[in-house]
């Protein structure tokens, strides 16, 4: 459950007022433009003000230049202001639900992970869709909502609580179960599984205290849960993607091969070689901002 922030000692309370209130002037100017207009607008924004400022833009390139030392600082700036830009695009599209709804409406589902999907469903058997901050995942979970699947997801609440609040509305009005993490939630998101239904996990985050697997050839503390829960309910493990097309509005979906049943640490490897290896060939879209190796870089 989010924070309430009478119980926030004041000067953080102010902080956070203020950096919201700074997001709400940002997404409602964006949201006076047209669409075409208002998603490179935030990308800007994000990638050429807040990330320099924020410090957003020093972490990004610290992790590159870890995961790959190879490449020429000039490279590693580049990276990092893209990945920067595209994380701007992807937060207001997630808030402009209607648009990407009808944008997505009816779009190609790539990869035979989309057909075992479809069967899952037909036979009535869960199904765990496994994605990280790559791209835009909302917008294969809006292609999915076009097309009738009740998608659940599991979401982690924001430390601002003024952010908060208006986030997981947005959320929420994607269409399909969302469940907060926690007992509650977690007790929900179950009960969608076991039902039959299919669920959204992010999994590239750093989780302390979860086993250290390779991520990007690197060592990384990866949460087992998704493999855990395919592995208890009988659930397909897919990895989904949604790749930002050439024109920075479009999107290729795909879903890959299920991942198959083995042990949660052998699939959680299996989870984290899919997206490095989607990473290696567009480096720009993922969100290389995340604290993915924290305690090392």
């Amino acid at each position: 459950m989010a924070q309430d922030p009478a119980d926030i000692e004041p000067k953080k309370r102010v902080e956070y007022y203020a950096v919201n209130l700074l997001a709400r002037v940002f997404i409602g100017t964006a949201f006076a433009m047209p669409y075409r207009w208002r998603v490179p607008f935030m990308g800007k924004v994000l990638s050429r003000f807040i990330a320099p400022v924020s410090g957003y833009m020093r972490r990004a390139q610290k992790n590159l230049e870890f995961v790959l030392p190879h490449l020429p600082h000039a490279e590693h700036r580049r990276i990092a202001h893209a990945s920067l830009d595209n994380a701007g695009r992807t937060l207001i599209e997630n808030y402009s639900t209607k648009q990407l709804l009808a944008r997505q409406n009816g779009a190609e589902i790539k990869g035979e992970g989309f057909d075992h999907l479809q069967q899952a469903v037909a036979r009535g058997q869960p199904v765990v869709l496994v994605t990280g901050h790559f791209g835009n995942y909302e917008a294969v979970r809006a292609t999915l909502v076009s097309r009738r699947f009740d998608v659940g997801g599991l979401y982690r609440d924001m430390a601002n609580p003024y952010f908060n609040a208006h986030y997981v509305r947005t959320m929420q009005a994607f269409g399909g179960p969302v469940f907060p993490k926690g007992r509650k939630g977690t007790a929900g998101f179950v009960r969608h599984l076991k039902a039959g239904g299919q669920l959204v996990l992010l999994f590239d985050q750093h989780v302390h205290g979860a086993p250290v697997l390779d991520f990007m050839g690197k060592p990384a503390n990866t949460a087992v849960s998704a493999a855990e829960l395919a592995l208890r309910y009988n659930a397909l493990l897919i990895p989904f993607y949604g790749l930002r097309g050439a024109d920075g509005l479009s999107f290729e979906c795909v879903m890959e091969a299920p991942i198959e049943h083995s042990d949660p640490i052998t699939m959680t490897q299996a989870m984290n070689d899919s997206i490095s290896a989607r990473i290696r060939a567009n480096p720009e879209q993922w969100l290389w901002v995340a604290r993915r190796w924290r305690g090392t870089v």
